[in-house]
């Protein structure tokens, strides 16, 4: 199962309440496991889900090193990430020009709706604690997800160099609307939106679908969110680009076809540097002046959210 805070836990993909005795798991585990096996018509995904489930909760010391969350006074990895040591030794390679904050507003949203969910005056020792996260609605970890996935982003847009200027958590018509991510290089402008929904989505006539999606469409939402900026600022975008868990999606890339002239993928977080390096198939690029122009009206004109 992935490192998310959205994902399935083992007691939700076992179908049963986490408080249920260790026998009660195992009549789960072995009825699930007959009703998913793929000899006997079974479906072969949730098949192995059931297997790692088990794995994860199979036994008394695994079920209670889950339920704990994390190895006292070890840092959850769902935590924004420390601040480099002062003594480290400094990365002198050339890096992206980015400003703003990724994931910045995800993280105060976060932390507001557990604080609230939690209770006035409950202590909140640890709002990443991942026994505790686990617990929070499905609506308050998958905030917490988004920001994590767009950090995971901005790390990979700053590796691109100097060549690129990227914008994060750009605002449109309001925060809850706003543009994760806009990237402007030789390969084009971009338009990103960093998602993790907790499971795997595909391509269905120009959109992204699945179970996971319910009736959100992504690639329609951010391309209203591309044209606020498009009309505010007056640039067109190359791409507008859905940056995925890998394990979101089937194939590295997916094609979405044209939304508002722009050319929309879907794309696995470990091949994003290679996109935005090589750029999207059948864009635009931005080149000599238009470059300069287009990022001097971005970086007059964009407000954060």
């Amino acid at each position: 199962m992935p490192d998310s805070p959205v994902s399935a836990t083992p007691y939700e993909v076992l179908g049963v309440a986490s408080s249920v005795s260790q026998d009660e798991l195992r009549v789960a585990y072995r009825r699930l496991l007959r009703e998913t096996h793929p000899d006997t018509g079974g479906d072969s995904a949730r098949f192995i889900a059931v297997q790692l489930a088990w794995d994860r909760v199979g036994t008394p010391e695994d079920r209670a090193v889950y339920d704990r969350g994390r190895v006292t006074g070890q840092q959850s990895s769902w935590a924004p990430r420390p601040a480099a040591s002062p003594t480290a030794r400094p990365d002198t390679r050339p890096r992206a020009r980015a400003y703003g904050h990724p994931g910045g507003w995800r993280r105060e949203r976060y932390l507001q709706l557990m604080r609230e969910w939690v209770g006035r005056g409950a202590e909140l020792d640890d709002p990443y604690d991942p026994s505790l996260v686990r617990s929070a609605p499905r609506e308050i970890r998958r905030i917490l997800a988004d920001a994590i996935a767009e950090e995971a982003t901005a790390r990979t847009l700053a590796e691109l160099g100097i060549g690129f200027t990227i914008w994060h958590d750009v605002a449109t018509t309001s925060s809850e609307t706003k543009i994760d991510h806009i990237a402007l290089g030789p390969t084009g402008l971009f338009a990103l939106l960093s998602e993790d929904y907790g499971g795997p989505v595909r391509a269905r006539r120009g959109e992204l679908v699945g179970e996971v999606l319910g009736d959100d469409r992504p690639i329609h939402e951010l391309g209203l969110r591309a044209k606020v900026i498009t009309r505010a600022l007056r640039v067109k975008f190359s791409s507008l680009v859905i940056v995925l868990p890998d394990d979101a999606l089937e194939s590295p890339l997916i094609e979405l076809g044209r939304v508002r002239g722009a050319t929309a993928v879907a794309v696995r977080q470990s091949q994003l540097g290679h996109l935005m390096r090589e750029g999207v198939p059948g864009a635009a690029t931005v080149g000599g002046n238009e470059l300069f122009d287009v990022r001097t009206r971005l970086q007059n004109g964009i407000r954060y959210a």
